[in-house]
């Protein structure tokens, strides 16, 4: 590979030190997995400082020093942890060949502005790395739960037969027990009726208050949308015992003066509980929606002789659809893994499959409750890309954003 005119090539005081600190990280999760963390960071930080030095001073190939890398890390990773750490060695030895020259031969400039100050640089890529490390906190948990569901034994833990990546320490015996068990299917089924039901309610709601809230001649709108969506803000385990209490009432209203069935009654007060829930979002995220909407086209559609239901489903209604469909997916997915108010509300007919999961961490270690997380996070994130996805057509179609 073409190097760099000697000009852009930066001085080892400022690249030994870097590959240090990206070294010593990586040794910090290495040592971890030896129990001996403060020895994985020293042996990790020396080891990249000193294949930089080697590399910058005496080999000065990037092509050979890539494969050096990637081979020698991959067979130390191989040695100590099998076929994961060969994996794993692979990848480190990818990136720090990369990082080592990409620092050297000052290739992290080339997509900057010419003239920013070393300052403005380092944090630049400080503010990326800061924003990637919150990523890996979050995502971690979900790494961890995905790879488990598969667990050939009924543990909570990583088998040495995981680590090894041995097919014999894989099983779908998991999801096999979700499917055939008559208690997780049957509060599944309960989950799939009660959450499209609130969802609709929930939309049919939140957009109506959300299209008279954005009339700019409503008194005290901000103080309506403050009340509206105070079921998001306040702490969930008040807003579920002031459920209990109020839809206690409601219930024995409709089972002692109208005679309801019973079992029904909890399915109602559950549904409509959620309902609340989810009209928060709704309203958001409509009300969003709403602001670049123009109120001229309602006007020429009523000066064309349209009344307001007619205006509302033939020129309202397809501006904000990507916005009402978006609420609409975050109410469902509110009730699908809300657990502490139906804990509240609900009866033992009613659970749903959140209270399944958490009776079975309560009174039974099942790990079963390790396939259904994994299919709930499936779930949520099939059903948030599609939120995006309406997202970027709502802004195209207000004209937000190039098509």
């Amino acid at each position: 590979m073409a190097a760099l005119t000697p000009i852009s090539r930066k001085p080892l005081s400022m690249v030994l030190p870097t590959v240090a600190i990206a070294g010593g990280f990586l040794g910090m999760f290495v040592g971890a997995g030896q129990d001996n963390v403060l020895l994985g960071i020293v042996i990790g930080a020396a080891l990249m400082a000193g294949l930089a030095w080697l590399y910058i001073n005496v080999l000065d190939n990037e092509r050979v020093a890539r494969w050096i890398t990637i081979l020698g890390l991959a067979a130390i990773g191989f040695f100590f942890a099998g076929i994961t750490g060969l994996i794993v060695g692979l990848l480190a030895g990818w990136f720090f060949a990369f990082f080592i020259f990409w620092l050297y031969e000052g290739r992290y400039r080339q997509k900057l502005l010419p003239y920013m100050t070393a300052g403005q640089v380092l944090w630049h890529y400080t503010f990326r790395v800061i924003c990637g490390a919150i990523f890996v906190f979050l995502i971690t948990p979900i790494l961890v739960v995905l790879p488990l569901s598969f667990n050939a034994q009924d543990f909570f833990t990583f088998t040495p037969e995981m680590l090894r990546l041995d097919p014999e320490g894989y099983s779908l015996k998991h999801y096999r027990d979700f499917f055939t068990n008559n208690e997780w299917q049957r509060s599944f089924k309960n989950s799939l009726i009660i959450a499209p039901i609130a969802t609709i309610i929930s939309v049919t709601l939140g957009t109506l208050a959300a299209i008279g809230l954005s009339q700019s001649h409503v008194p005290g709108r901000r103080a309506i949308m403050g009340i509206l969506i105070s079921p998001m803000i306040v702490p969930l385990i008040i807003s579920a015992t002031g459920m209990f209490f109020f839809y206690s009432d409601i219930g024995r209203f409709l089972e002692g003066s109208l005679g309801m069935n019973k079992n029904f009654v909890g399915y109602v007060k559950v549904v409509l509980a959620h309902a609340v829930l989810g009209i928060p979002f709704v309203i958001i995220t409509v009300t969003a929606t709403l602001v670049g909407f123009d109120q001229s086209l309602t006007r020429a559609a009523a000066n064309m002789g349209a009344g307001p239901v007619r205006t509302f489903f033939k020129i309202q209604m397809p501006l904000i659809l990507p916005g009402v469909i978006s609420g609409g997916l975050f109410a469902f997915i509110t009730s699908f893994d809300e657990v502490v108010v139906v804990l509240f509300v609900g009866s033992a007919s009613q659970k749903t499959l959140p209270w399944q999961m958490f009776t079975g961490l309560r009174e039974q270690i099942s790990p079963t409750i390790l396939a259904v997380a994994t299919i709930l996070v499936v779930i949520s994130i099939a059903l948030l890309t599609t939120v995006e996805l309406l997202r970027r057509r709502s802004e195209r179609l207000r004209g937000l954003s190039p098509a």
